[in-house]
């Protein structure tokens, strides 16, 4: 703990009250930008009441295009509840107050720093004032409604999964039923259609009418699932800043790119596990293809380097 530059005197308004001026280089601008989206707040103590605020403006809206504003809070009101002579509560207010954007600023960067005092009487008894501390905490509570929002899940889960296998036995009993009424009255007749159920043993061994379509389907799912655990986990080792979507979207695209060897070894496996024809030179055309479109795309980018 340590002693603030802010001066409350008992009683007394102050408005717009000067407490600094700072001058601030391009490494403290960011080190305060990313204070400021880490949610850093500070704490003040008033006659044991602690008086807690964050430092800076955080707004993140949209997703295409992103917009991403950062802001410092230069001015901070204070308003002080007592009763008698006893101070009963104390609060920090920034509801009036536009913050100091820092997207654009530049060092060498001066800024001031001003406060303002608001005194309160209250009929509020000291001795109760630990309840007015309890009833307004500064941090979210957040318990409660994680709890609520998992039985909510767990209750939709189980309801749809009991709509599913209800609908499920009532079919699969009813075609039970049928078959052996079937089986019954035509014992000796081999040459019965099938129905319902029965239908699908027919379609296991049958290969799809577009082979190609379907190898293409399976290895681009494949890629698009390893891009994603990529991405889980390199977000779980802490290699991103979850308000800068830039460097979500980059290692989006350069996983994509890489795990392209992914999706074509499954696609080219499973046509060939189907009784595809060539897959091999197929394989080679295709990659010699891309290979030759990205050399001529590097000469034609080179000419218009030199020509520029």
């Amino acid at each position: 703990m340590a002693e603030s530059l802010y001066r409350l005197a008992f009683r007394r308004d102050h408005s717009r009250r000067l407490l600094c001026e700072l001058r601030l280089e391009q490494r403290e601008i960011e080190e305060l930008k990313e204070a400021i989206e880490e949610l850093y707040y500070f704490e003040f103590v008033l006659d044991d009441i602690p008086i807690r605020g964050f430092v800076g403006y955080l707004e993140e809206s949209g997703f295409l295009p992103h917009t991403h504003k950062i802001g410092l809070w230069t001015h901070l009101d204070f308003h002080v509840e007592f009763n008698g002579d006893r101070v009963i509560y104390a609060n920090v207010s920034v509801r009036n107050v536009k913050p100091l954007s820092l997207d654009e600023l530049q060092a060498p960067a001066s800024m001031t720093h001003t406060y303002s005092v608001y005194w309160h009487e209250t009929s509020f008894p000291y001795e109760r004032r630990g309840e007015r501390l309890r009833d307004s905490s500064f941090f979210p509570r957040t318990l409660e409604i994680h709890w609520l929002s998992i039985i909510n899940s767990m209750v939709l889960v189980f309801l749809l999964t009991g709509f599913v296998v209800i609908i499920l036995m009532r079919v699969l009993r009813n075609d039970f039923a049928r078959y052996n009424l079937e089986e019954e009255a035509a014992a000796d007749d081999f040459d019965q259609a099938d129905n319902g159920w029965k239908i699908v043993h027919t379609d296991v061994f049958r290969f799809p009418p577009r082979k190609s379509l379907l190898c293409s389907v399976l290895g681009v799912g494949t890629q698009f699932l390893a891009l994603g655990t990529g991405i889980i986990i390199m977000a779980l080792l802490g290699m991103f800043n979850v308000h800068r979507h830039g460097a979500i979207n980059s290692a989006a695209i350069l996983l994509y790119a890489l795990t392209c060897c992914i999706a074509g070894y499954v696609s080219s496996n499973f046509y060939r596990k189907i009784g595809g024809e060539r897959w091999v030179w197929n394989i080679v055309l295709t990659t010699s293809l891309f290979s030759g479109e990205r050399s001529e795309a590097g000469r034609g980018a080179g000419g218009e380097g030199w020509g520029a």
